[in-house]
Formats: structure tokens, C-alpha cells, sequence
């Protein structure tokens, strides 16, 4: 099978595609035959080798060499065979993953039963594929890290990145009361996407404008905002929620009023995200697409900085 692989740590030029033998799966395992991928700053991480959360990035990339071969993380593709200890699928099925251990950068990949779901039927391939991962963490961060409920005030930091689109829709499920917070060439977008309110950060700074927040949602981390910086934004019992994990375990680890919200993307979730997809609640927000071929384009493109949503990988003809 053709697959992306990388030998060593680097720029997006490790990237090559090379035919592979194609994998076998377990018994707890399907073989999917993957129509589209996407990357996510995960991918970036791995790639570059990157020394972050105390080194566990190099625990899990590797230290002096790649540990996995093949980068990739979301799946939207069809069950080619399945394992004997497969229950819930069958050949044929099509279904959308997010795998804890990479791989979907390749024509298959094999993946365990308990992280996958049956991809939504109104979704094509592509705008399925770039939901596991980032919609399933801004879920993570707004139902599971705080508890989100009609009336409160929500803002989101970053609302026209890959978890930021999926965070205003996921927001605009629980309360009708949610800002983005976004650049001028994406205040349109954010406002198509539920916010009923908008700032554009090149003209105002939303920690400056006298409004409170009962959640602050930082879906950017990479310390281009704080808990520090925007506390004074929050309600008396305000929560600061991040994608930034060093920040939160580091700075702020005794802090109630700081969460961090990475967690495992399971099949419940997949579940509970398809029942929004299918309702209409909520929707892909796709910036550009490439072939598998291209993926070092991709990388490059995504490194750039400020996709407005995501970025994702076809590989159907």
C-alpha cells in the first residue's frame, strides 16, 4: 500500500511517500481502507520532534528516531475486514476514528473497535475526517472539563481554527450566550458558525473591553493568551480553559479556576458528536485539501499559521 513515512525528526521534507506492506489487524481490530485524514498540531509535534509537556511528546514520537513511521490521527474511511473479537462493525461500514497511536496517513490502517463510530450520513469523507480530533476535543473541554449550561457567557479564544469552529458550534448547544474571538478576514465565518457576538483581535482586545465571562475557552494554547492575562475578563466563579497542558499543569496546577481539557476521543464521543452533525448543530469548516502526495504541502500550509478551520488529506482518486 502507498503510505506517507518518516525516518527522521524535521521539516515537513521527511515526509515521503513509499509503498508499505499493508498492516494486519488483531482480533480486537478492524482493517479500514482510509478515504480522508487531516492534520492536526499533533502531526506537527511528531514530525518535528518537538520536546514538549516535560518531554512526554519525545515518550510518545520517540527520542532519537520516529517511533511511529506513518503520522495521521483522524480516519474517515470504510471497514474493509474485521477481527474476530469485532461485534459493532462489518465489512462495508463506514466509519470515522481518532487514533491514539498514528498510522492514517496510508491507503489502511488497522483500528480498535472501542475508538470508532459510525461516520454521520450526512457528512462526505472529507468533512468527516476532520472532526475526530479537534471537535472531539473541544468537546472535551466545554461538556467534560466544565460544566457548560444555558445562560452562561462563553468566549472563545482562536474561534476560527480547527478547534475553535467546532468550540462555537458545540458552545451554541448549551447556551445562546457565545463570543468569538477571531481576525478580520474571519469575523464573517465565526458569525456563520452560531457566535453571536465577534471580536476581531487586530482591532480590540477582548480582555480590555469591560465584559465577564463565566467560561473563557482557549482554543489556540502555544501561550498566545493566559489564565493571567485574562482573569479579570471572568465572573466571580469564572472557569480559564486551555489547550495548553504545560500551563495548566505547570503555572496553574492548584488553580480551580484553570482546567485543561486533552482527553481521549472514544466512540461516545464520536457518537454524541454524530447525533449534533446529523441535527445540523453542527458542521466542518474545511480551509484546503490535498492529496496524499502533497502532505508535505499540507505540513507547510498548517505551519504557516491560522488555517481558517482545517486542513485535510484525500485519498480517494
Amino acid at each position: 500500500m502507498k503510505a506517507i513515512v518518516y525516518e527522521e525528526f524535521g521539516s515537513p521534507d521527511v515526509l515521503e511517500l513509499k509503498e508499505v506492506e499493508k498492516p494486519t489487524p488483531k482480533d480486537d481490530e478492524m482493517l479500514v481502507k482510509v478515504l480522508a485524514t487531516s492534520v492536526n498540531a499533533l502531526d506537527i509535534i511528531f514530525r518535528s520532534g518537538a520536546t514538549l509537556l516535560f518531554g512526554m511528546t519525545k515518550l510518545m514520537a520517540g527520542f532519537k528516531k520516529p517511533k511511529h513511521k506513518i503520522l495521521g490521527f483522524d480516519v474517515s474511511g470504510e471497514v474493509e475486514s474485521v477481527g474476530k473479537k469485532i461485534t459493532k462493525f462489518k465489512k462495508g461500514d463506514l466509519i470515522y476514528v481518532c487514533l491514539r497511536s498514528p498510522g492514517a496517513n496510508a491507503e489502511y490502517v488497522c483500528v480498535p473497535e472501542k475508538l470508532a463510530a459510525i461516520k454521520p450520513a450526512n457528512m462526505s469523507h472529507i468533512e468527516a475526517a476532520a472532526v475526530p480530533d479537534t471537535c472531539g476535543t473541544a468537546l472535551t473541554g466545554l461538556r467534560d472539563a466544565v460544566t457548560i449550561k444555558e445562560g452562561q457567557r462563553v468566549l472563545i479564544f482562536g474561534a476560527s481554527g480547527g478547534i475553535g469552529t467546532y468550540a462555537v458550534q458545540i458552545a451554541r448547544t448549551f447556551t445562546t450566550e457565545v463570543t468569538g474571538v477571531c481576525s478580520t478576514s474571519a469575523v464573517s465565518m465565526v458569525k456563520s458558525l452560531g457566535a453571536n457576538a465577534v471580536i476581531d483581535y487586530t482591532k480590540d482586545d477582548f480582555t480590555k473591553n469591560g465584559q465577564n465571562y463565566d467560561i473563557i475557552f482557549d482554543a489556540v494554547g502555544r501561550k498566545v493568551t493566559s489564565y493571567s492575562k485574562c482573569k479579570n475578563s471572568l465572573t466571580k466563579n469564572g472557569i480559564f480553559v486551555t489547550v495548553d497542558p504545560e500551563s495548566v499543569f505547570f503555572k496553574y496546577m492548584l488553580n480551580k479556576k484553570v482546567r485543561g481539557y486533552m482527553g481521549n476521543v472514544v466512540a461516545e464521543k464520536l457518537d454524541y458528536l454524530r447525533d449534533l452533525i446529523e441535527a445540523g448543530k453542527i458542521k466542518s469548516t474545511i480551509d484546503k485539501v490535498y492529496p496524499l502526495s502533497q502532505i508535505a504541502e499540507a505540513h507547510r500550509y498548517y505551519e504557516e499559521g491560522h488555517p481558517k478551520g482545517k486542513v485535510v488529506i484525500t485519498l480517494k482518486e
